[in-house]
């Protein structure tokens, strides 16, 4: 016994021996030919601190690996360690199967240029070379388990540039098994750049394609889009985040077979030209999916809605702010579809989405609601000789029920319009075909004074008073229209004319004898017929009442006379009106004044109120252009501030802003391509702050002009000036307003009292109720 106890401690104290001198050995020859045959077989370099190999329980394990570029010393892929274990009597029937891998630390990245991506040489070298014949048992190989822990990924494309990653990648899958056509796995990640993340699952079909995906996403941050964004072009930043929450299956050999399912939403859009000027931009843009399913001609949505938009569009003298910033035509949008052009990944998405959505109107499609909140949408034309500016805000648009199957759906848009009107539109569409609709629209109270910008550059005149409307109907089946429009323009005057180089002329003064009817409307009927292809609009009424005027106006002038005499005598009393950039009254309003001083002098208990109202952004643009063309006066010619005479500021004052040489001497003097109108060349020009000084001696000497009839009558104490308001005036003018305390004018009184008689009788009778409703107060 003691013989056979001693040979059994021999045996197994030598097995052990055995074992570990194995392990001991295997694993240092394991990492030498690993780093020896890295480049035969790889063709990359490897390299590791150490690795443990245990053959009998096929327990492997590296650490600190590293597998660096083609030819290169940078790292391609490195983990801290990669562990797995070999299913050792599985090899006995020839499969090869790894229970379990799990990769700690991972740190990878793909690189593209024009060349390809940076591991082209291994697909090339795994790929298979062709059919190969043998005889041999087939060979099985199995991976379970995949575990990967904390990982970092980059991607970087050298053409657009784009520097992009993401953290914090977590992967568990139970692998693929020999027998098995799918791979199924769980994920999670976190934006590398800015905030977000992403986690969901996926199944695979390696053999057919087919696949499905569960995503959730939580402000994942878009700023990979800015880089493309930069390659399509000239200038431009982007700024989004996505929340998700969908399911998708589809097949990768047919994008077009593929159904989505679940909430999708895109937050914090923000696209323009910098970080402070926005293009477009959105709070919230979100879609409740029923089923999207283009194969299956399946479009059915539960809801779609917009928050905040916000979109500005500006014309310049050349081109306009899209085209600046995407080319003449979208000629730098990059949209070629040859074979070597560059990959843009949104160029990628746009066409994904034109693909999926090409059969929407044959298929069956469902709206339950679309719905647009608070909108603001903004148009600024620089093209004339003073900026025109528009805005809609806040727009509502709401559809319920779009629906292939109903017979007609419905779309209401309300907004307002900045800085006066409003405007309503209902809408009620065939949705089998878009060219049968009814529509009703309205837009009113537009002071006639918004389109000043226009009206001077066409007729060297702008209006002072006036307010638009414009309602009409349309009936349109397949094409054919049947339209009603009414334009109606409540109380319009002009004022004198302004001699510029930039203004064309027409005599207004005639055109509105013409036009305008005895109760001081211009009220016209325009039908419109035809096609949306081809619409014919009949101006008959238009003729008809202007051959009317000839005939009639000569007769009613004393009741027209009588009817401004009214309204002047009103107006003058209740405000003071100022020229652009002019400090001292009118000869008409200095009469008015003295009298307002005379009144005061005479009625001890009696006083008055002066709110100045200021039109800022416009007289500060009249300032801008005058300063500016004054200061290149005196460069061009030689002189100085102190030799610059009333002649010389006549010619300044008619000189066009938008003088070839001025607009030539100017870009000299910016150098500054993304500088677009000749309002910002000019204020770069001569500087904000001068801009600012000339206004405020400007107001400052309109009040001095003002007060110095009452100081002459010793009543200044009896006048109280208000704090002025920076307002958009109605009439398009800064004014003071005239606010009475105790006794009123005599003269006011008897104007108001006949100008209500007059608004009751014919011809202004009819208009009575537009007048009331129009009426905007100060």
């Amino acid at each position: 016994m003691r013989k056979l106890r001693k040979t059994l401690i021999i045996v197994v104290s030598s097995v052990v021996i055995i074992v570990v001198v194995v392990i001991l050995s295997i694993s240092p020859i394991t990492k030498y030919l690993i780093e020896k045959y890295d480049i035969r077989y790889t063709g990359r370099q490897i390299t590791m601190d150490w690795a443990y190999v245990n053959p009998f329980t096929g327990y492997i394990h590296f650490n600190n690996i590293k597998v660096y570029e083609l030819k290169s010393d940078s790292i391609f892929f490195s983990a801290h360690d990669i562990s797995a274990n070999l299913a050792i009597l599985r090899l006995f029937s020839k499969t090869y199967e790894l229970s379990e891998l799990t990769i700690n630390h991972p740190s990878g990245i793909i690189i593209q240029d024009k060349n390809g991506l940076n591991f082209d040489d291994l697909i090339e070298k795994y790929s298979s070379k062709g059919n190969v014949k043998t005889t041999m048992a087939p060979v099985h190989f199995s991976i379970r388990n995949i575990v990967i822990k904390d990982g970092i990924f980059y991607y970087r494309e050298k053409a657009t540039p784009i520097n992009y990653f993401i953290k914090n990648v977590n992967i568990e899958s139970t692998g693929k098994r020999w027998n098995s056509d799918t791979i199924a796995a769980t994920f999670s990640f976190l934006s590398g750049i800015e905030s977000g993340g992403m986690k969901g699952n996926f199944t695979i079909n390696i053999i057919n394609g087919n696949y499905r995906l569960a995503v959730v996403a939580q402000k994942f941050d878009l700023n990979i889009l800015e880089q493309y964004l930069k390659d399509l072009t000239n200038f431009g930043v982007f700024s989004a985040n996505l929340d998700a929450d969908m399911k998708v299956k589809g097949n990768f050999k047919a994008s077009e077979n593929v159904t989505f399912t679940g909430l999708l939403a895109i937050n914090d859009f923000h696209f323009g030209k910098n970080p402070a000027d926005d293009y477009g931009s959105f709070k919230k843009l979100a879609l409740s999916i029923i089923e999207l399913s283009p194969k299956n001609h399946k479009y059915l949505f539960d809801s779609v809605s917009l928050n905040q938009p916000y979109f500005k569009y500006e014309l310049y003298d050349h081109l306009d702010n899209i085209q600046t910033m995407f080319g003449a035509y979208g000629s730098h949008s990059g949209t070629s579809n040859s074979s070597d052009a560059k990959f843009n990944l949104i160029l990628v998405i746009g066409n994904y989405i034109k693909a999926l959505s090409e059969n929407f109107f044959r298929s069956d499609y469902k709206l339950n609601r679309l719905a647009i909140y608070k909108g603001d949408l903004k148009f600024n034309d620089y093209s004339p000789s003073e900026v025109f500016e528009v805005e809609m805000k806040p727009v509502y648009l709401i559809a319920d029920s779009i629906n292939k199957n109903n017979k007609r759906v419905n779309v209401s848009l309300k907004s307002g319009i900045f800085p006066y009107g409003k405007a309503t539109v209902a809408l009620s569409i065939n949705p089998k075909d878009t060219s049968d609709f009814d529509m009703h629209y309205y837009l009113q109270k537009l002071p006639a004074a918004l389109f000043n910008p226009y009206m001077i550059s066409q007729t060297s005149y702008q209006f002072d008073r006036g307010t638009f409307e414009l309602q009409g109907s349309w009936q349109v089946r397949n094409g054919n229209i049947k339209s009603d429009n009414h334009l109606l323009i409540i109380d319009p005057r002009i004022t004198k004319r302004i001699k510029n180089k930039d203004a064309n002329w027409i005599p207004m003064w005639l055109v509105m004898a013409l036009i305008r009817e005895r109760g001081n409307v211009i009220d016209y009927s325009i039908p419109i017929s035809g096609n949306l292809k081809n619409p014919k609009f009949h101006l008959h009424d238009v003729l008809f009442d202007a051959i009317t005027n000839i005939f009639v106006k000569p007769a009613t002038t004393p009741y027209g006379i009588k009817i401004k005499t009214i309204e002047s005598e009103v107006e003058k009393t209740l405000l003071l009106t100022w020229e652009m950039r002019h400090s001292s009254p009118r000869e008409g309003q200095e009469k008015f004044i003295k009298k307002m001083a005379d009144f005061l002098s005479k009625n001890p208990e009696a006083a008055i109120t002066i709110s100045p109202q200021y039109y800022a952004l416009k007289e500060k643009e009249y300032i801008l252009y005058f300063e500016a063309k004054k200061k290149y006066f005196l460069k061009t010619n030689n002189k100085n501030a102190s030799s610059f005479s009333k002649v010389d500021s006549l010619k300044v004052d008619k000189m066009s802003a938008k003088d070839a040489s001025f607009i030539r001497y100017l870009n000299k003097y910016i150098h500054d391509s993304l500088v677009f109108t000749v309002q910002e060349k000019c204020t770069r020009f001569i500087g904000r702050s001068l801009i600012n000084s000339k206004f405020e001696l400007l107001n400052k000497q309109r009040k001095d002009a003002f007060l110095h009839y009452f100081k002459e009558k010793g009543v200044e104490n009896r006048v109280r000036i208000a704090k002025a308001n920076t307002v958009i005036p109605y009439n398009g003018f800064s004014f003071y307003k005239i606010e009475y305390k105790g006794e009123y004018p005599v003269a006011l009184m008897k104007a108001y009292r006949k100008m209500n008689e007059l608004n009751k009788e014919a011809p202004r009778k009819k208009f009575f109720k537009e007048r009331e409703k129009s009426r905007v107060r100060l």
